[in-house]
């Protein structure tokens, strides 16, 4: 089989197209033959060397396809069902190998751009829910809304009930898909300042839940729209700066700031994504989230669909195809 195999970090051409042996399950152990991968913001940071993974190393979070085989003791999947799959070693294969945790059966009726875009789903769904506790009428602000996460987020916000959306995005293109999504105030963050504006729009109250994937500066000016009792979740630093925090106002206001990872909970705690899987998924089958498709590309190509990813000039999830 072939996979895409980053030997040293650096720039999309680290990315090497190499043949790898086809893997074999284990107890408990999954194969799957792969027809759709998602290109993930953390694929591209574990390339760069500003993730965790040490090389060499297969990118790649999730995908969808077929099991090809089973290891002893295996009862969820059988050879020949439909899965989404987030694997141990990396997405960016044509067969790879997973814990049975971590694969997840879907119907014919499930879309394969949804099936292979597990980490949004889950992501977007926790963020809400298990780290925001989000509750009905209450206001959201969702950076990078026009993004792989942040479109399902939108999606994912409306879903629960939220009061007012709030979306930020770069381009009156990627403020259009926001709002078709069902944000309610789309704010081009290049020109305008979204902290005033949010502010302004809530009559100085701020929003009650940030989702927060940029960090930097972006991070501190969402400090001073969030609401008394908000939550701001932070889920990445797509700006590749860290936001700063002052912890004065936190106990003053009720506030608090939390993290999110959906790769932390899959290497740690795999059981606790399964429940976010099932309500995300349901979503999607009933059609109140969809997945935006920003670009598809070959495997072999993935340094090109990295590019697009890291340009920013892509809107939703872009895919690879095997």
């Amino acid at each position: 089989m072939h996979a895409i195999v980053v030997e040293e970090t650096g720039g999309p051409e680290k990315l090497l197209w190499r043949e790898r042996p086809e893997p074999v399950p284990g107890p408990g152990m999954v194969t799957v033959r792969l027809k759709l991968t998602s290109v993930n913001f953390a694929d591209i940071a574990a390339r760069r060397g500003t993730g965790v993974t040490p090389v060499p190393f297969t990118p790649g979070l999730d995908g969808m396809g077929t099991v090809e085989a089973i290891g002893a003791g295996v009862t969820r999947v059988r050879p020949g069902d439909r899965v989404a799959v987030s694997p141990d070693g990396g997405s960016y294969a044509e067969v790879v190998l997973a814990r049975e945790d971590l694969v997840y059966p879907v119907d014919a009726a499930m879309p394969d751009e949804a099936a292979a875009s597990m980490t949004a789903l889950v992501t977007a769904w926790n963020i809400l829910h298990m780290a925001a506790r989000i509750q009905p009428g209450e206001t959201v602000l969702i950076h990078a809304a026009a993004g792989g996460v942040g479109s399902v987020l939108v999606q994912t916000a409306k879903a629960a009930g939220a009061g007012r959306i709030f979306a930020t995005a770069g381009s009156p293109a990627k403020l259009k898909i926001a709002r078709d999504f069902g944000a309610d105030v789309a704010i081009d963050y290049t020109k305008d300042d979204f902290a005033q504006i949010v502010l302004d729009e809530t009559g100085k109250k701020g929003v009650d839940v940030i989702a927060d994937a940029i960090g930097g500066d972006v991070f501190a000016k969402g400090m001073g729209a969030l609401a008394h009792f908000g939550r701001m979740v932070t889920y990445g630093q797509s700006s590749g700066h860290h936001g700063e925090l002052s912890t004065e106002k936190l106990h003053r206001q009720n506030q608090a700031v939390l993290g999110y990872s959906s790769g932390h909970y899959r290497r740690n705690r795999p059981l606790a994504i399964r429940p976010a899987v099932e309500g995300s998924f349901k979503l999607v089958a009933e059609g109140k989230v969809r997945i935006l498709e920003g670009g598809r590309f070959p495997l072999r190509d993935a340094a090109k669909a990295q590019h697009l990813v890291e340009s920013r000039a892509s809107t939703g999830r872009v895919f690879l195809t095997l």
